[in-house]
């Protein structure tokens, strides 16, 4: 088990939605944390309620859907802490509505923020972890990664993106001492992306706090587990029976209502 006491952690998307839980939580395991995220004056607000444990927090200003911060931002870190033992890419842009309705400008954002964002900072920090012979990189996907849904289908496009690519480097460095793990919230309730349509996905398809997923974060890294789902009602089942019955899956989805449920909150 790998204790979290002294680790310096660079936490993207840390000045809001499940940021703040994310950094709360590793916070209270002793963990010393940069944040970044575009505003600065959130980034001090989360810093600053994270002074009651006692660790050391900087905060990075950033605009991860440029290339060249993206760079800068592992450089500052390393300078500052002089390591980074956990990268957690948690910041995420949900860009829903009809496809065609979305403007190409807001679809490639969301690409380089979702995707390209986490590969270029783990490309940049993977030869520090690997000189170090560890460290860990933590993935916040969704459940849209496993079953992608209409209406937002950008987001989770990026998101089952994200999720075969971690896939696919850990199994390409495994031994190496770095540990990979992918989280899978549900919809997160109470705050973020989702609360901000203030209403409740259908009973059978479940939800999720921002509290139970920072506590999948700390649970990933302690335990090194490679993927973790976080919701309110069990989904693995219904995951295998639509890898195996394709035409299946999207029947469900229609009756299971998350269709009309999609079309509800974005207005459609």
């Amino acid at each position: 088990m790998q204790n979290l006491q002294g680790k310096y952690v660079l936490l993207t998307g840390g000045s809001r939605g499940i940021g703040p839980f994310i950094a709360e939580a590793l916070a209270k395991r002793g963990a010393h944390i940069a944040l970044a995220a575009r505003s600065e004056e959130a980034l001090r607000r989360t810093a600053s309620s994270l002074r009651a444990y006692g660790v050391q927090t900087i905060i990075c200003p950033v605009d991860l859907a440029q290339a060249q911060q993206r760079h800068d931002l592992i450089r500052t870190v390393l300078d500052e802490f002089g390591c980074i033992d956990i990268l957690v890419n948690n910041a995420g842009l949900e860009t829903e509505g009809s496809f065609l309705r979305l403007s190409w400008e807001a679809i490639r954002e969301t690409i380089e923020v979702n995707l390209a964002a986490p590969m270029a900072l783990t490309y940049h920090v993977l030869p520090h972890m690997l000189d170090r012979k560890g460290g860990h990189i933590v993935n916040i996907a969704s459940i849209g990664a496993k079953s992608g849904t209409p209406y937002d289908a950008v987001y989770c496009g990026t998101k089952a993106g994200l999720t075969e690519w971690t896939r696919g480097l850990r199994l390409e460095l495994m031994g190496t001492g770095v540990c990979f793990s992918t989280i899978f919230p549900g919809y997160v309730t109470e705050t973020g992306m989702f609360a901000r349509f203030d209403i409740m996905p259908p009973w059978i398809i479940g939800s999720c706090t921002p509290i139970q997923v920072a506590r999948a974060v700390v649970r990933a890294v302690e335990r090194r587990k490679q993927e973790v789902i976080v919701n309110s009602r069990p989904l693995r089942p219904a995951y295998a029976l639509a890898e195996l019955f394709p035409t299946m899956r999207d029947r469900l989805m229609h009756l299971l209502g998350v269709v009309s449920f999609q079309r509800r909150k974005v207005g459609e």
